[in-house]
């Protein structure tokens, strides 16, 4: 938005100055966290170069500038929350610099925006029906405010010495007084918190939020099964290098995410989520997985879609891609939406076993452990085997027991023998 325009006499050309605004960042998206400031006063910036960096529940984003130009103001600072069409940063365009004049728009829009935020719901002077001080109190200099103050902190007036002209008692002498009698209070002496504390990003405040609502909402069930991994083992350690050479990498996660696929088409009723309104199961006919990425600011999920569609090394490719974005801080939103499905794969750290909380609307989540190798009773011998632990927690109001123990010895038998896929 253009907010001033000026002629320079010198050269004949036209100064302006614009407004950067928080744009759409993504739909069911109205604020977000500023996670850095990309610019400093004085800078020159080129047209949809990215001048703030916006941290939602989605992704963090980058938010680019609407011209090129000379920033002369900078409206917010680092950890400020900004919603969607709020004015962020104020540009002079390159087209001249011209001097800087007072804008009336612009004082008006700041002069509203200072009302809203300072404006206090004025609150009428409370009639003292009764009074629970003692008798004698209307002689005790002290505002209506202060009185009401010492009876809200059990303060008896009759106690304090005024500090105020005509020692007139005033709130920091009330409120003095209440910190001595809450000390008198105390059973003994009291204890120095021995803690730090953090304030918590926006990503992990929104985890949070939605984690204890699908925990909540949806009644979790976890089925626990174990896949031998061999032979599947030997493939990887065979082909990882071609795939290696396609850009990818050949990780259990990424065998996982297709094998999910085929079962997923298998077994229909976990690629789907409810319409509680309607009372109403919703099949999905995409296979739209995704995969939890550790990073440094929290847990993110991005998407790989259509993953019944493409060939394993595409998938690899695609993988390790949305993995060093999020971890770069370089995903955006639309890669962390429509997955109907969840890997979690926590076998790079270790572990035996988890229960992983469902990320509604989906109804089921696959965990992932670490692969341990252990003497296994086969051919009526004990051989060398890897284990893959796996956990399957889903929705119980989609998903009976003994259909989810069949999904997951379904995935543990491709994994032991692919060919099975074939039958």
């Amino acid at each position: 938005m253009i907010i001033s325009e000026k002629l320079n006499n010198d050269n004949k050309t036209k100064s302006m100055k614009v407004e950067i605004r928080i744009p759409d960042i993504a739909e069911n998206v109205e604020s977000g966290i500023v996670a850095g400031i990309l610019v400093s006063e004085g800078d020159q910036v080129k047209e949809d170069q990215p001048v703030i960096e916006v941290e939602t529940d989605k992704a963090a984003t980058d938010i680019p500038s609407t011209h090129s130009g000379t920033v002369k103001e900078i409206r917010v600072k680092e950890g400020d929350e900004v919603k969607v069409g709020q004015v962020i940063m104020i540009l002079e365009t390159e087209e001249g610099e011209g001097e800087e004049e007072e804008e009336e728009e612009q004082q008006e829009e700041e002069q509203e925006e200072q009302e809203k935020e300072e404006a206090v719901e004025e609150v009428p002077e409370e009639t003292e029906k009764e009074s629970p001080e003692k008798p004698g109190a209307e002689d005790i200099p002290a505002s209506p405010s202060v009185r009401r103050l010492a009876r809200e902190s059990g303060v008896d007036l009759h106690q304090v010495k005024g500090s105020g002209p005509g020692n007139r008692i005033t709130e920091e002498d009330v409120k003095t007084a209440a910190g001595k009698k809450e000390k008198r209070e105390l059973p003994g002496p009291a204890r120095e918190e021995k803690a730090t504390r953090e304030a918590m990003s926006r990503i992990r405040q929104l985890t949070a939020s939605r984690m204890k609502e699908s925990w909540q909402q949806i009644p979790h069930v976890t089925q626990f099964d174990e896949a031998d991994m061999t032979r599947m083992e030997e493939f990887r350690q065979q082909h990882k290098t071609e795939y290696e050479q396609q850009g990818g990498k050949l990780t259990v996660t990424a065998i996982l995410l297709k094998v999910s696929a085929f079962a997923l088409r298998r077994f229909p009723r976990f690629n789907a989520s409810i319409d509680e309104q309607k009372e109403e199961i919703i099949y999905r006919q995409d296979f739209h997985i995704g995969v939890a990425v550790d990073t440094d600011r929290g847990l993110l999920v991005p998407v790989v879609r259509d993953v019944d569609q493409k060939p394993l090394g595409r998938l690899t490719v695609e993988l390790s891609e949305l993995a060093e974005k999020a971890r770069n801080k370089k995903i955006s939103s639309d890669d962390l939406q429509g997955g109907n499905f969840t890997i979690s794969n926590l076998g790079g750290i270790g572990g035996t076993a988890f229960t992983p909380i469902v990320y509604s609307p989906q109804v089921a989540i696959l965990g992932v452990s670490r692969a341990q190798y252990k003497q296994v009773y086969r051919n009526e011998a004990f051989e060398k085997r890897l284990i893959l632990p796996l956990s399957l927690s889903y929705d119980h109001r989609v998903i009976d027991g003994a259909e989810g123990a069949r999904f997951l010895r379904w995935m543990c038998q491709v994994l032991e023998d692919p060919f099975s896929l074939l039958k």
